[in-house]
C-alpha cells in the first residue's frame, strides 16, 4: 500500500510539471479574444455601413424637402422628402427610416450652429433618419450575439439651409462668358462669375474684397501680362460654379408679373391695368403706380420717346423695346418675352434706376426672355438687368453703382467704368432665387 501510494504521488507530481500541450490552452485564450475583437470589428462595420446609408438618405431627403419646399406648402414638401428618402431605402428592405414626424421646417442660426423648428419657414429644414428597435427595423448585430445584443439603434440627421449667392445680388453672372475690357475699378465686394470663363484685358483695379469666379480659375482669359496689369486680380480669383436658376425662372417672372400675382407686383402698384394701343410713347402714356400691357401681336418694335422719365410701374409687353435718348426708368419694372438679341435696347444715356447712392428704394429691374443691348453712357443704380440671351452696355464712367445683371448666355462688359458696390442696399425688389447647402 505504501509502495502504491508513493508510485501515485510521483505520477501525480510527474504529470503536475509536464508542460506539453499548455499551448493549446494559450491558444484557447488567444482564439477567444481575436473572436471578441473580430465580433466588434464586424458589428462596428455594419453600424458605420448603415449610419452612413441612413446619412446619405437623409441628406437627400432634406435637399429634396427644402427644393420643393420654395414654391409649395410644408406638408406636399414633407411627402416629397419621403419619396426620396424611399428610393435608397426602401421600406420592404429597412422598414421605415423617415416619417412626416421626422421631417421639420425652421431656423439655422449660424453662430450658435442651432436648429430651431418655425412652422411656416422655407429657409431650413432638418431631416432624421433612423433604424429603431421601436420601429423594428433595427441594425442586427453578428458575432455580439453571442453576449447577448441582438440589434442596434442608429439615428443620423441632416439641416439643408438656403442660401443666396453674392454674385447674384451684385455682379455680372453669365452662363457661358463674361467679356469686359481694361481701364475699370471694381468696388470693393463687386462680383464677376461665368460659367465658362472670364476674359479681362489690362489696367483694371480689384479692390480687396472683390470676386473673380468661374469652374476653373485656370480657364480666365488674359493678355500675356495680365495678372501684372490688373491690379488684385491674383487675390479676386476664384473657383464657383452656379445653375442659373434666375435666368430659368424668367418665364415664370414674366407670367407672374401678367398674372399680377401680389408676390410678384410691387406695393407701388395701385393703380387699374393700363392697355397700351400705341407703339410710340412717351411720359405721359405711363400711369404711375399702374401695370401697363402693350401686345404688338406677332412681334414689332416699341419705341419710347427720349427724355421721359418713368416711374413707379410695371410694363409688360412682347414688343421689342428701344428706349430713346436720355429715357430714365426708375424704381419700375420692364419685361419683354421677345427673343430678339435687342430686346431692351438704347442708343445711348440710358439710365435704370435712382442715383441715390445706395439709398433703400429707386431701384428698377428689366427682364427679357431675348437679349439686350445698351450703348454708350449707360447708367444703372441699384438695378437689375435679367436675360436669357446675350447683355451688351457701354457705361459712363461713374455709371455703374449697385448692379445686378445676369445673362443665360454672355456678358460683354465695357472699359473706362467704376463698378460701385451698395452691399445689397436699394435692391430690394430684385429678383433672386434660393440655392441649397448642407448647414455647416
Amino acid at each position: 500500500m505504501n509502495t502504491f501510494m508513493k508510485l501515485t504521488r510521483q505520477r501525480i507530481k510527474s504529470f503536475v510539471c509536464v508542460e506539453n500541450g499548455n499551448t493549446t490552452i494559450l491558444g484557447l485564450l488567444f482564439f477567444t479574444a481575436a473572436a471578441a475583437v473580430g465580433a466588434a470589428a464586424v458589428d462596428y462595420s455594419n453600424i458605420i455601413a448603415a449610419q452612413t446609408h441612413l446619412q446619405v438618405s437623409a441628406d437627400h431627403a432634406a435637399h429634396a424637402a427644402l427644393y420643393h419646399r420654395e414654391f409649395n406648402d410644408e406638408e406636399s414638401s414633407k411627402l416629397k422628402a419621403i419619396e426620396v428618402a424611399s428610393y435608397g431605402a426602401p421600406n420592404n428592405r429597412f422598414g421605415t427610416t423617415l416619417s412626416v414626424d421626422d421631417i421639420q421646417f425652421g431656423k439655422w442660426d449660424y453662430n450658435e450652429r442651432k436648429f430651431t423648428a418655425e412652422s411656416g419657414s422655407r429657409s431650413a429644414v432638418m431631416v432624421t433618419t433612423s433604424r429603431l428597435s421601436s420601429k423594428l427595423n433595427s441594425v442586427e448585430s453578428f458575432l455580439f450575439r453571442l453576449v447577448g445584443m441582438t440589434a442596434f439603434d442608429v439615428r443620423t440627421s441632416a439641416v439643408f439651409v438656403t442660401y443666396r449667392p453674392a454674385c447674384f445680388r451684385e455682379g455680372f453672372v453669365a452662363a457661358d462668358i463674361v467679356d469686359v475690357q481694361s481701364n475699370n475699378l471694381y468696388g470693393e465686394g463687386f462680383c464677376i462669375h461665368a460659367q465658362n470663363y472670364v476674359s479681362l484685358n489690362s489696367n483694371n483695379t480689384f479692390e480687396s474684397g472683390t470676386v473673380v469666379s468661374m469652374p476653373d480659375s485656370n480657364d480666365i482669359d488674359l493678355p500675356k501680362s495680365g495678372f501684372d496689369t490688373n491690379a488684385g486680380l491674383k487675390e479676386a480669383l476664384g473657383q464657383a460654379s452656379y445653375q442659373m436658376r434666375t435666368v430659368n425662372r424668367i418665364e415664370s417672372i414674366i407670367q407672374s408679373l401678367q398674372d399680377e400675382d401680389p408676390s410678384y407686383l410691387p406695393d407701388y402698384i395701385t393703380e387699374d391695368t393700363v392697355t397700351l394701343k400705341q407703339k410710340q410713347m412717351e411720359e405721359t402714356d405711363f400711369v404711375q403706380g399702374a401695370v401697363h400691357i402693350l401686345n404688338c401681336g406677332g412681334g414689332g418694335q416699341a419705341f419710347i420717346k427720349g427724355g421721359a422719365h418713368i416711374k413707379q410701374v410695371v410694363f409688360i409687353t412682347n414688343c421689342q423695346v428701344k428706349f430713346g435718348e436720355g429715357t430714365i426708368v426708375e424704381e419700375s419694372i420692364f419685361a419683354t418675352t421677345d427673343t430678339g438679341a435687342k430686346s431692351f435696347n438704347a442708343p445711348s444715356s440710358f439710365q435704370l434706376g435712382r442715383d441715390d447712392d445706395c439709398l433703400e428704394g429707386g431701384g428698377s429691374q428689366m427682364v427679357s426672355m431675348g437679349g439686350m443691348d445698351f450703348a454708350s453712357d449707360f447708367k444703372i443704380f441699384g438695378s437689375q438687368l435679367i436675360a436669357k440671351e446675350t447683355i451688351s452696355f457701354s457705361a459712363n464712367a461713374q455709371g455703374i453703382k449697385g448692379a445686378s445683371i445676369i445673362s443665360g448666355d454672355d456678358i460683354s462688359g465695357t472699359s473706362n467704368s467704376n463698378m460701385g458696390f451698395c452691399n445689397g442696399a436699394g435692391m430690394e425688389r430684385n429678383f433672386e432665387s434660393d440655392y441649397f447647402r448642407l448647414a455647416g
